[in-house]
C-alpha cells in the first residue's frame, strides 16, 4: 500500500510559479512510476506529467512542455512539480499518483492516488 499527499496548491497570479509536492509512505517508494495529473471544474482528469521508477523518462502533456518540470528525491520519497509561467488553464485540482512498472499517462494505469490540491491562476 502506497499513501500518497499533495502540498504547495494556491493561488498565483498569470505568469507566477508554485511548486507542487507530493510525500510517499508506505511501500518502497523507489519502485513506482509517478504521475501528476489535472482536472477542472466539468472536465475530464488529464495527464500532466509523468517520471519513471529510475527517472529517466519524464513524459509531460503539450500544454505544459518548457513550463514545468517533474523531479523526484528519493530520499525524501517525494516527487515535485515545478511549475512556471502559469496560465488561468492551469486552474485545476492536481493530484499525483503512483503504479508499480513504467510510466504511463493513462490515469487507468495508476493504482494510488493523493486527495488532490487546488492550483487557482488568476488572470
Amino acid at each position: 500500500q502506497v499513501q500518497l499527499t499533495e502540498f504547495g496548491g494556491g493561488l498565483v497570479e498569470d505568469g507566477g510559479s508554485l511548486r507542487l509536492s507530493c510525500s510517499a509512505s508506505g511501500r518502497t517508494f523507489s519502485t513506482y512510476s509517478m504521475g501528476w495529473f489535472r482536472q477542472a471544474p466539468g472536465k475530464e482528469r488529464e495527464f500532466v506529467a509523468g517520471i519513471s521508477w529510475g527517472g529517466a523518462n519524464t513524459p509531460y502533456a503539450d500544454s505544459v512542455k518548457g513550463r514545468f518540470t517533474i523531479s523526484k528525491a528519493l530520499a525524501e520519497n517525494t516527487v515535485y512539480l515545478q511549475m512556471n509561467t502559469l496560465k488561468p488553464e492551469d486552474t485545476a485540482v492536481y493530484y499525483c499518483a503512483a503504479r508499480r512498472g513504467l510510466v504511463s499517462e493513462s490515469s487507468q494505469q495508476y493504482e494510488y492516488w493523493g486527495p488532490g490540491t487546488q492550483v487557482t491562476v488568476s488572470s
